[in-house]
């Protein structure tokens, strides 16, 4: 068990929905492993919206940035002006989703192991879209040199700590030939620092194709907002769903950690939701912190649950509730 002497202000968003229930789920968790957290509660969403008249206010902004983490559950329609807005006040410039296989998850495959690493600041989600004109709509992609290279340089730094041998850039350069052009010319120059990690790169079709195809094969990958958001989804369903993704948003001086699942409206309050994403963001949490006993402890203990099928909640074939799953991740600590 921990014995952490360190203490901790965290951050706790639970937001919308299941947000709630899978964030009192990984909370009960936490408290078991004898760390030194002070959680600091924080309002964001749709609730907040119609209850406040905003999305986000400033008080829970503020209580983020006097944290050293923060725990975020999900945000409903909200969400882009509520996480995308944190992630740019904040400046998080990289948002980390592993894909990873765990047992008695109806994976697709028994031994997928990748993380992808995607630039959180610009590209689409910035939404500089102009005005509805009598021909449609415009939205503007930006992408700079400083940016690509801060998220490139993560990437291999990221693969340097954690033992991978190879980083994969995923572009569209054979169409967007400035934008994602100057993203595949920068990844090439920052991969020069790193002569022991092998490279390669793939347009982001190809790609999708490749993780249906052979996603044994990806260690790495590292890529612009858009398409990180959309192959980490694609990521999801090879490993049994988005129950079982996790995601941390990294900055220089502030890091947020939330399942990539969102608000789930038409489960929530029933006890169902599966708060196995949530509690891995947790752990995500635990390792940035610097706290790799007790994510340890977390992780092994998600494990042997997962490893009997009976504990399991709906999503994943089983009929536990989020309660009883939870109570049972407790038991394994």
């Amino acid at each position: 068990m921990n014995t952490s002497k360190n203490n901790y202000q965290i951050a706790v968003i639970p937001g919308d929905g299941i947000g709630k229930e899978v964030m009192e789920a990984t909370i009960s968790v936490l408290d078991k492993l004898n760390l030194n957290f002070n959680y600091v509660y924080g309002e964001a969403g749709d609730e907040c919206l119609k209850e406040n008249g905003t999305a986000l206010p400033e008080k829970t902004l503020e209580i983020i940035k006097n944290s050293d983490a923060c725990l975020f559950g999900a945000a409903g329609e909200t969400a882009a002006d509520v996480i995308v807005k944190i992630r740019q006040e904040m400046k998080m410039f990289a948002n980390l989703r592993p894909v990873k296989t765990y047992p008695n998850t109806n994976s697709l495959f028994d031994n997928i192991d990748f993380m992808i690493v995607r630039e959180n600041t610009e590209g689409m989600y910035i939404a500089d879209e102009e005005s509805y004109t009598d021909d449609g709509a415009i939205a503007r992609r930006i992408i700079t040199k400083n940016a690509e290279k801060r998220i490139i340089d993560y990437a291999f730094k990221y693969a340097k700590k954690n033992n991978k041998s190879k980083v994969t850039a995923v572009h569209k350069a054979n169409v967007l030939k400035k934008t994602d052009g100057l993203f595949k010319e920068i990844f090439y120059e920052v991969a020069k620092n790193y002569p022991e990690i092998a490279t390669e790169d793939f347009y982001v079709d190809a790609t999708a194709m490749y993780l249906i195809t052979q996603p044994q094969n990806f260690e790495v990958i590292v890529t612009t907002n858009l398409f990180g958001d959309i192959l980490s989804d694609e990521g999801a369903g090879l490993v049994g769903g988005l129950g079982l993704i996790p995601s941390a948003n990294i900055g220089e001086d502030a890091a947020l950690f939330e399942p990539v699942h969102g608000s789930a409206p038409d489960i929530a309050g029933q006890n169902k939701a599966n708060p196995i994403a949530m509690m891995l963001s947790a752990i995500m949490m635990l390792r940035y912190l610097g706290e790799n006993e007790a994510a340890d402890t977390f992780d092994n203990a998600i494990l042997n649950v997962l490893s009997d099928a009976d504990k399991l909640t709906s999503d994943l074939g089983g009929s536990a509730t989020t309660l009883e799953l939870t109570n049972e991740i407790i038991k394994k600590l």
